[in-house]
């Protein structure tokens, strides 16, 4: 089965920045992908989502700017940088892949990592 492997989670303090990865095979190259958070078991909340070559992206508004996708099909891997963390980003966050671009509902993702927890203290 294709995967999507998630990395780059962390403890941070308020206010760092990271970069999340989501190594994704290479049949996912033509789907487009997205980030989604939230805590095990719970409602997914969508974070941001790219069409297949990075050539269109969708953040969530309230971000505020604060986050950028970004999709690299010539490295297999998909991107969130983060900055400027908040206490309220903490969340287990995942990325997704679907064959169509680029819903904001988890529902229409077919394909799920595992996913990599971000944890930010105050």
């Amino acid at each position: 089965q294709a995967q999507l492997v998630e990395s780059g989670g962390a403890l941070v303090q308020t206010g760092d920045s990271l970069r999340l990865s989501c190594t994704f095979d290479p049949s996912f190259k033509s789907y487009a992908m997205a980030w989604f958070r939230g805590p095990p078991g719970a409602q997914r909340e969508f974070v941001a989502a790219v069409n297949w070559n990075g050539g269109y992206t969708l953040h969530a508004d309230s971000l505020e700017g604060r986050f950028v996708i970004s999709k690299e099909n010539s490295k297999n891997t998909m991107f969130l940088q983060m900055s400027s963390l908040k206490p309220e980003d903490t969340a287990i966050y995942r990325c997704a892949a679907s064959i169509h671009c680029c819903s904001r509902v988890a529902g229409e993702y077919g394909h799920w990592g595992q996913g990599t927890q971000v944890t930010v203290s105050s």
